[in-house]
């Protein structure tokens, strides 16, 4: 809500590292009747799902937490909506921040609402500050990044709880967080998610490995 009115946005360092990595981006709006989510990818080959505000936690049949943040029930929908088609259709899908809760959430895990509370540890995740991170060796994300360890720039304070059934950990922070997630079968496509933010890294190494695959 901006001005009382309601708006759609999105961070211009999508675009940015998106254009870097060959790709010509197309913003969908945030508020997307679900079922016209089949109808808006028919013309992409690939979706990311970018950063915004907490899940609801009804989407995953938990009572909001205290410190829940600001939600937005027809993002949601019209984001569950887009992966379930995303999913059918086998396009590859790079999640960011808020997108890596959304697509645990689609696929039936759970989240923690506010890690400072309910998972305190030494790592402060909502921050504007980085953090090291570990991320498995035969995984897609490390192929993509080129690394096994590196240091991240972190600014959450949710995260996975319980991880669905068809993802699997691939990166994790100091403190055992996962900040990093792809598909547990191959069958499912290219599939990659973290928790941190690659589009604001000079580094775009994450970008490319997404166009590479939608070429």
């Amino acid at each position: 809500m901006v001005d009382g009115r309601d708006r759609v946005t999105l961070s211009a360092s999508y675009v940015v590292a998106l254009e870097e990595a060959g790709l010509v981006p197309l913003a969908l709006p945030t508020l997307l009747a679900p079922a016209h989510a089949a109808a808006a990818l028919d013309s992409v080959r690939g979706l990311v799902l970018a950063g915004g505000e907490d899940v609801a936690p009804d989407r995953y049949g938990a009572a909001p937490h205290p410190q829940l943040g600001a939600v937005d029930p027809a993002r949601d929908a019209a984001e569950l909506a887009l992966i379930a088609a995303a999913r059918t259709l086998r396009l590859p899908i790079l999640a960011i921040c808020r997108g890596i809760q959304i697509l645990n959430v689609a696929m039936g895990g759970t989240l923690f609402q506010d890690l400072d509370s309910e998972r305190p540890g030494p790592v402060r995740h909502a921050a504007e500050r980085n953090h090291a991170v570990r991320v498995e060796p035969e995984s897609t994300l490390a192929a993509s990044l080129g690394m096994r360890e590196g240091v991240v720039n972190s600014r959450h304070h949710q995260a996975i709880r319980d991880l669905a059934p068809g993802l699997r950990a691939v990166a994790w922070a100091e403190d055992g967080v996962i900040e990093g997630a792809e598909a547990s079968d191959s069958r499912s496509g290219w599939m990659v998610a973290v928790q941190w933010h690659p589009e604001d890294l000079t580094e775009r190494a994450l970008f490319r490995g997404f166009a590479k695959a939608v070429a």
